[in-house]
């Protein structure tokens, strides 16, 4: 009996050591650790790959001996616990294996903890946001770090399943006072723009802080991330019409992608905004005056999309 329930425990605490990580890529892996002072670490077996037993080892965490032996039993909870931990030869010092860990902060339910990203505002504080300016098939994804860090590292991909193959370009940073914003332009392999679609995609972030771990991901369909370009506009001053012309970045032909657009005009006297819809080129503003302030912008007629930014000044 004694040992049907070492064998059980043994078990046990096997399953245990499985549970607290899982495999990011070839040796490193990532640790769920409950972010509070009331739960224990992770325990977490390192196992030295040598193909002698005999060989006798030592392991090694920075300059920190953490044991002998071919394995070493290993609890990690917080970031210091993070790292890179090395399997040497006792006799040569050579390193022999290595297993590099990293943490990612869960909360109770077991629901990822996200600190890195800085969230935008709109679509909904989402960290993750694409936008489309046609229906090309290539789109831009971007996400915000509070702070520009050497050491923060980012991989973009869509994930398995997502109909067709989505390539990235580098992740390009553009740093505005205190917040830094990371983009990716993406294209979508053999996307038809005249085609219903009927699978999204999925767009899947890992961001790597030197041992934290976090990801993030989106998904959408090309036509509910669409956000045109803004019109080029004009004013004619004798008849109180503005023209303007559809974005030059738009999909063709304009007979099968129609836009809508809205027209602005800011009352500089009376200190009043006007918003007018048109769906042609062209709308008569009556009674405006020498300063008012014109632009307008754009959105897909037939979906609910985005609106373009205000153009540029009409006048």
């Amino acid at each position: 009996m004694s040992h049907l329930l070492l064998a059980l425990f043994s078990l046990f605490s096997f399953a245990a050591l499985l549970e607290a990580q899982w495999k990011l890529k070839e040796n490193v892996y990532v640790i769920e650790s409950e972010w509070n002072d009331e739960t224990p670490a992770k325990r977490v077996e390192l196992t030295c790959n040598t193909p002698d037993d005999a060989l006798p080892v030592y392991w090694k965490k920075g300059t920190e001996l953490k044991g002998t032996g071919k394995t070493l039993i290993a609890e990690v909870k917080e970031f210091p616990d993070a790292g890179n931990y090395t399997c040497l030869t006792a006799n040569t010092h050579e390193i022999v294996s290595y297993d590099f860990f990293l943490i990612t902060k869960i909360d109770s339910n077991g629901q990822m903890i996200r600190s890195i990203l800085k969230s935008f505002k709109e679509p909904n504080r989402t960290f993750l946001k694409c936008e489309a300016k046609n229906y090309s098939g290539i789109f831009i994804c971007s996400w915000m770090t509070e702070n520009e860090s050497p050491n923060v590292k980012f991989t973009i991909r869509s994930l398995e399943g997502s109909q067709g193959d989505v390539t990235c370009s580098s992740p390009v940073a553009h740093t505005d006072n205190s917040v830094t914003e990371y983009t990716v332009q993406c294209q979508k392999e053999n996307y038809c723009p005249f085609a219903e679609e009927h699978q999204p995609i999925e767009m899947f972030l890992e961001v790597i802080d030197e041992v934290e771990y976090e990801n993030y991901t989106s998904s959408f369909f090309i036509r509910d991330i669409i956000k045109p370009d803004p019109p080029q506009c004009q004013y004619v001053a004798t008849n109180g019409t503005v023209t303007w012309t559809y974005p030059r970045t738009w999909s063709t032909p304009k007979s099968y992608f129609p836009l809508t657009f809205r027209v602005k005009v800011e009352s500089t006297k009376k200190r009043k905004i006007q918003v007018y819809d048109a769906e042609e080129q062209s709308i008569q503003i009556p009674m405006t005056g020498p300063k008012d302030k014109i632009s307008v912008q754009a959105r897909d007629r037939y979906y609910n999309s985005s609106w373009s930014e205000w153009s540029s000044r009409c006048r």
